[in-house]
């Protein structure tokens, strides 16, 4: 059977952008000592758990300073372990890492056939991080062409959609610049969720539900918060009556339904487990005195500082808020959810602490979410016509560009990932004469 057009369409799109991505990660990451520099500060606390569980057998990562001089530079070197109950333990939790696994087992696999020392650090183990990135960031991308499907988006709008989500926004700089943090593979389990929550809207098969179960407590095991997302399955249900229908459904679906919920536990419940066995405890507040300040949010910082404002540095996410009136049209209530949910989110998100998320490019935290701004964005494109539909591309393309500009400057630290205000922004602001 021939191949949709629609679906060519996608596909092209996304080979493409595999292409790109594989060609900038080699250029950028596996020349010469670059790759020493791949994972930093909290990737490497995520990736830890690999070489703890293969090769060193040792869950309180006694192996740090041996793995540093393999892998990293002096100046990168990072301490990610803590012991708030007197055993040293890891203070992130392992979900990144069990999503690496795959390609790290199989970096290793090829060392051993080959004959080669496998220690379990070095440069085939980075290149395997960078290798997932990609394939999480091109799986997030289908989930999301197929939910813009859903929705009604032509294939071409589609097909602009992913590579602007891909290119202009900071999915590209965590996809390819920091690798090894969490928030790519997050994007990838969101979009597939957010993928099933429609599939099981549109045609109520029980077999969804365990499907969703299983992200969601991958999720969770990835980065607690993230288990906000559940809460935007209802934007993508298109409509209170079909919510309502499903919501009822559910009685009649409770063996899926207890899948679902023993699925998401199981998943999330392997970080407690990791915690009995290090330190006889099942639960550990590895992150002491780094907590939410529910009392003092930075709703307004988070999103337009000039430190890390998510439509400052990504404004592509503020271009796309104009489909919440196409998206009003097809459906009240996901409209108000789309909105709610978005709130909430930045609320919460912004309570954290250290509401910057220390050292990072644009608002790190939101890379999870741009599945939806990818849906508004979407949306728009496919209700524009004529002259606003060529002033939205252009817009888009030149955002695309400043997104790749800006990247390149983070990269060089000249936004700064920490340090930003206005006046440093204006200063380097298109300043394409700085650039080494």
């Amino acid at each position: 059977m021939a191949t949709a057009p629609r679906t060519r369409t996608s596909r092209r799109v996304l080979w493409a952008l595999a292409a790109v991505l594989l060609a900038v990660t080699n250029n950028i990451n596996w020349g010469g000592e670059h790759w020493r520099t791949v994972l930093q500060a909290d990737a490497k606390g995520y990736h830890a758990y690999l070489p703890a569980l293969v090769v060193h057998h040792d869950l309180h990562f006694g192996f740090l300073e041996m793995a540093d001089s393999l892998s990293s530079t002096p100046a990168l070197r990072y301490e990610y372990r803590t012991a708030p109950t007197g055993d040293t333990i890891n203070k992130y939790w392992c979900g990144t890492a069990l999503l690496q696994a795959p390609f790290y087992l199989a970096a290793h696999g090829l060392l051993k056939v080959a004959g080669r020392p496998a220690p379990g650090h070095g440069k085939p183990y980075v290149m395997a991080v960078c290798l997932a990135a990609i394939a999480y960031a091109l799986i997030g991308l289908w989930a999301v062409g197929r939910l813009l499907a859903g929705w009604g988006v032509d294939a071409p709008w589609r097909g602009l959609s992913l590579a602007a989500l891909m290119l202009g926004t900071h999915l590209f700089y965590y996809t390819i610049v920091a690798p090894g943090m969490s928030h790519v593979y997050s994007f990838a389990l969101v979009s597939l969720l957010l993928l099933a929550g429609h599939r099981y809207a549109a045609d109520g098969r029980a077999q969804w539900l365990p499907l969703m179960g299983a992200l969601a407590g991958l999720l969770v095991l990835v980065r607690p918060v993230n288990g906000l997302a559940v809460l935007a399955l209802p934007i993508v249900a298109g409509g209170w009556t079909v919510l309502l229908h499903r919501v009822r459904g559910l009685r009649q679906q409770g063996p899926a339904l207890l899948a679902a919920v023993a699925l998401g536990a199981l998943l999330a419940g392997l970080q407690p487990v990791i915690h009995w066995i290090s330190t006889g405890h099942w639960w550990v507040d590895s992150y002491p005195g780094e907590h939410f300040r529910w009392g003092d949010p930075h709703m307004v910082d988070i999103l337009l500082s000039y430190r890390k404002g998510l439509f400052v540095y990504t404004p592509l996410c503020a271009v796309a808020l104009p489909g919440l009136v196409p998206l009003w049209r097809r459906s009240r209530v996901s409209a108000l959810g789309w909105m709610a949910f978005m709130t909430l989110l930045t609320y919460v998100l912004s309570s954290w602490w250290n509401w910057w998320y220390g050292g990072s490019f644009s608002a790190r935290p939101y890379v999870e979410y741009l599945p939806l701004f990818a849906l508004l964005l979407g949306l728009a494109w496919q209700d524009a016509q004529g002259a606003r539909r060529t002033v939205w591309l252009s817009v888009v393309a030149a955002l695309v560009l400043l997104c790749q500009l800006q990247t390149y400057q983070a990269r060089y630290y000249q936004i700064h990932y920490e340090d930003m205000d206005r006046q440093r922004y204006w200063e380097v602001f298109l300043r394409l004469d700085r650039l080494p």
